[in-house]
């Protein structure tokens, strides 16, 4: 059904509540951070394209990867603002790669910008801004958090 996932990549498990809507979703960990899907039939619209809510949300988890990654931690980040420019339609089959090129952090706000592409194709570009806590008690679902740290849910090493 679909090419090969970039040998780089890792797929992501399942439990991350909204975020499994694109699964299966991959991450690249190691270089320049980035997050990875292919376009599946359930991510079309009526066009037979991409629908601009499923980049939306790809870009918004590639940029909050890519503050986590810039951090050394994986923690909760929520978005204050996302910006976007649709550029090209994905269609079904298409490997997406969401990849920041810019992130910048601050006490208290972390920005990400970068692109969707696939391949040499540019999909969209995004720019965002995303709340950094100063407290772990902001994250209310230590097992959501326990799946993206690697950690198996339940265990205290999370």
């Amino acid at each position: 059904m679909h090419k090969a996932v970039p040998a780089d990549f890792e797929e992501l498990p399942e439990g991350l509540g909204f975020t499994d809507i694109l699964r299966p979703l991959y991450r690249r960990n190691e270089g320049v951070p980035a997050v990875g899907m292919f376009v599946q039939a359930r991510h079309t619209n009526l066009l037979d394209i991409c629908h601009g809510g499923v980049l939306m949300t790809l870009a918004d988890i590639g940029a909050s990867w890519a503050i986590n990654a810039t951090r050394g931690e994986v923690r909760a980040a929520p978005t204050l603002n996302l910006s976007f420019d649709f550029i090209a339609a994905a269609r079904e089959g298409d490997w997406l790669q969401a990849q920041s090129d810019r992130v910048t952090l601050k006490k208290r706000v972390g920005f990400s910008s970068g692109v969707i592409s696939s391949g040499e194709r540019l999909i969209c570009r995004y720019s965002g801004s995303f709340y950094l806590p100063d407290h772990a008690g902001f994250e209310t679902n230590p097992d959501r958090l326990a799946v993206l740290q690697g950690v198996p849910p339940g265990s205290d090493k999370a």
